[in-house]
């Protein structure tokens, strides 16, 4: 869906992104890691065509330098700096974008309850919070169902509670054979989005890997499935995010992202703010990389 094939962008003496070729098929999620300067918002902005550069990207068969429109008619992208007018109308705002793309939207609201934000549509851009600023360029990224998501350290400006709630959003509407190319620092947006992990280093790739692997490299490589009770649910995402974990909502409980050495502070967390935890499940990796879930008693 992706090809980038040999590609340099340099400003003027300066080489940001150095001979890069990249296979993204329909289907796979990449994530693209490295420091601040590696490359990874110019690469993906040579993706969008906003730079000129050399050598080749072809999105869904189409040439970026030569059929932008047309390869970027297949791409939603999310970027980090958000440019909404303050006084512009959510719904307006879903409307507005539509018309500026060339589509017809029958429902504003409907596309806003997609990404959680049904009954906000009557408020005003500057009424939002940075979570629900988010969700609404989700949502304008979304229109007309692209087949390729892009997105640039989207998650950067929130909290950790914002953070999670904003990538289990993700994770739900990625699906369906999309294709997503993100930029991120976040090792829990990589675990949770990424089949590949594609890392940069001075422009250049240095390393490419599966999401686990990377994440067990990284001494992150577990994950706790806390079963909570419906009523404490919410409080208990609170008060873990507010301690620093990534944890986000999933079916009847939460997980939690944790290194080795912190497999039972999530435990200490809730206990402190007593909420009960019914049942608990670790989610790791065996010493051969491959998942091991062992399921524990209630502590």
């Amino acid at each position: 869906m992706i090809r980038i094939d040999s590609v340099t962008k340099r400003f003027g003496r300066a080489t940001a992104v150095d001979n890069v070729s990249l296979d993204i098929p329909a289907g796979d999620s990449v994530a693209l890691w490295g420091v601040n300067g590696a490359g990874k918002t110019t690469l993906i902005r040579c993706v969008l065509g906003l730079y000129r550069f050399s050598g080749r990207i072809e999105v869904g068969g189409h040439d970026v330098g030569r059929r932008g429109k047309r390869a970027r008619a297949l791409i939603g992208y999310v970027p980090q700096e958000l440019g909404f007018h303050d006084e512009l109308g959510v719904a307006e705002a879903v409307r507005y974008f539509a018309l500026l793309r060339g589509l017809r939207v029958r429902s504003a609201e409907s596309v806003l309850d997609d990404v959680g934000l049904a009954g906000h549509g009557g408020k005003r851009v500057r009424e939002l919070s940075g979570g629900m600023k988010q969700r609404l360029a989700l949502a304008i990224a979304m229109l007309g169902n692209p087949p390729v998501l892009v997105l640039d350290e989207v998650t950067a400006s929130l909290d950790a509670c914002g953070r999670g709630e904003f990538v289990g959003l993700l994770s739900r509407l990625s699906g369906a054979g999309r294709t997503i190319l993100f930029a991120s620092h976040r090792i829990e947006e990589v675990t949770t989005l990424a089949r590949r992990v594609v890392v940069l280093e001075a422009g250049r790739i240095g390393a490419q890997t599966d999401s686990e692997t990377f994440a067990e490299s990284l001494g992150l490589h577990s994950m706790l499935h806390l079963t909570i009770r419906e009523s404490t649910r919410r409080l208990a995402l609170e008060h873990l995010c507010a301690s620093g974990f990534a944890a986000r909502m999933n079916g009847v409980g939460l997980l939690v992202p944790v290194a080795r050495e912190q497999k039972a502070a999530p435990f200490r967390v809730l206990a402190e703010a007593r909420i009960a935890i019914d049942d608990f499940e670790l989610i790791a990796a065996d010493a051969a990389g491959a998942p091991a879930h062992t399921q524990e008693a209630q502590p």
